[in-house]
């Protein structure tokens, strides 16, 4: 009897110990990087396609494989402060050396170098998406050109792109003293950082032409200060107390721009303002200072705005806007004619983001108490797809669209709005870039 019961109790250990290892394999193949389907009731796709690979801490889930687009991501890792090329496995195909944290902005030129905006080594003004140092970056880390722009009065940030004519635009924090402001009509009580965009030439370093925000102000809170004026009134104007919650002075926010080469427009993403600004940059510096001049004969007022009727004070038109990123002009069937995407991170102001595309106006109007907001012809949206912050999207060859979600990773959607492929990653990423694997930009890092 004592043997039948210490063989019992063998036969029940061993059982416990094979019930314990199996629930233990079960929870290293599901965690911590398993990608569930936005579908919870559809296990077709589950199990096989989860798949984490060496020399990146990602997961990919391939849902619908056969309608993927086969192409590599430029991953922009804020968090970690990297900038690194993958594909849709999340295998890790070339990772570029920085000297500096990134600024955010880092993206691939057709010759390999990659224009990055990064932190200067002791920035002055420290918001976040501060930068300071502007560099072309070779394939093995070394500095073609380094362009410093950071002192206690300004300093570059978010944003960068190249111009067809080899120069560089940027975005620009600028310190207006708290007695300027007041002057110019403003309700904070002391210095305030305003937006202003430059553009360098790297072959001198030299400033060729800019613009600054705080020359295009209109208020309607003290009548014996400048920009006094009715703001309704001024559309082309910036309400420059609109944004009042701010204690730290950072009152508009800019985080992204975009160049128009076909109309010489820059397009200007102002979080704080839940708006994208459009600027003539045909104009000449001292045009861009005042309300004349330029291709649309108004220096450098603004020729557009969008996403955000309130912000001067218009009752007409939706408000589409609840912070915004990356407003990415994207070519359409019309020859000349640009659509844009642009990630909404709180969609009608809940935790919920979505993508829009939008279509504008065959031309640019901007009148008082009107609808001036362009067209949704493409939207996308998920309960799971949500990022505060950062994020973005851009189109892929076969009409899919690529979503940057900040803190989670990357989604794939078909123009239907079909999740295709999730890439899950702890990081903190800004943006993700498509490049076709015979892209030149590709081709010129030499991959083997």
């Amino acid at each position: 009897m004592k043997r039948i019961r210490i063989t019992s109790l063998i036969v029940l250990i061993f059982m416990a110990f094979v019930i314990l290892s199996c629930k233990n394999d079960d929870s290293f193949a599901v965690e911590p990087e398993t990608i569930e389907d936005p579908d919870s009731s559809d296990d077709s796709n589950s199990g096989d396609d989860e798949d984490t690979a060496a020399g990146f801490d990602g997961s990919t889930h391939f849902i619908n494989p056969d309608l993927v687009f086969d192409s590599y991501i430029l991953v922009n890792d804020a968090g970690n402060n990297r900038a690194f090329l993958i594909d849709k496995n999340a295998n890790l195909l070339f990772e570029w050396p920085l000297g500096n944290n990134i600024g955010n902005d880092v993206y691939l030129l057709p010759d390999n170098r990659l224009l990055a905006i990064l932190e200067a080594d002791t920035p002055l003004i420290t918001y976040g998406g501060k930068g300071g140092k502007i560099q072309f970056i070779n394939r093995d880390g070394s500095i073609d050109w380094n362009f410093e722009y950071s002192t206690e009065d300004y300093i570059t940030h978010h944003d960068v792109e190249l111009l067809p004519n080899g120069n560089v635009i940027a975005l620009v924090w600028e310190r207006m003293p708290v007695q300027k402001a007041i002057e110019n009509g403003s309700v904070h009580n002391r210095d305030l950082y305003t937006e202003a965009i430059i553009e360098i030439d790297p072959r001198t370093d030299q400033i060729v032409w800019e613009w600054h925000s705080w020359d295009h102000l209109v208020q309607d809170y003290d009548d014996t200060r400048e920009n006094f004026g009715i703001i309704s009134d001024n559309p082309q104007l910036i309400n420059f107390n609109y944004t009042q919650q701010q204690e730290d002075g950072d009152i508009m926010h800019s985080n992204g721009i975009a160049y128009d080469e076909v109309n010489d427009l820059i397009f200007m993403s102002v979080n704080f303002f839940h708006e994208v600004w459009v600027i003539d940059h045909s104009s000449n510096t001292s045009e861009a200072a005042s309300s004349a001049g330029g291709n649309y004969q108004k220096g450098g007022d603004l020729v557009y705005r969008f996403g955000n009727p309130s912000a001067y004070n218009n009752s007409m038109g939706d408000r589409l806007f609840f912070n915004n990123h990356f407003p990415n002009l994207i070519d359409t069937e019309v020859s000349g004619k640009k659509n844009m995407l642009i990630f909404v991170n709180n969609m009608n102001n809940t935790e919920q983001s979505v993508v829009y595309e939008l279509q504008f106006p065959n031309t640019f109007e901007l009148l008082p108490n009107m609808n001036n907001e362009p067209e949704i012809v493409w939207s996308f949206t998920d309960p799971e797809l949500y990022s505060p912050k950062v994020s973005g999207a851009v189109t892929l060859p076969n009409g899919n669209r690529l979503i940057t979600e900040g803190d989670f990773g990357f989604w794939e959607v078909t123009e239907g709005g079909e999740v295709v492929w999730k890439l899950r990653s702890e990081g903190f990423y800004w943006r993700g870039y498509h490049y076709n694997k015979d892209a030149p930009e590709i081709q010129a890092l030499g991959l083997e």
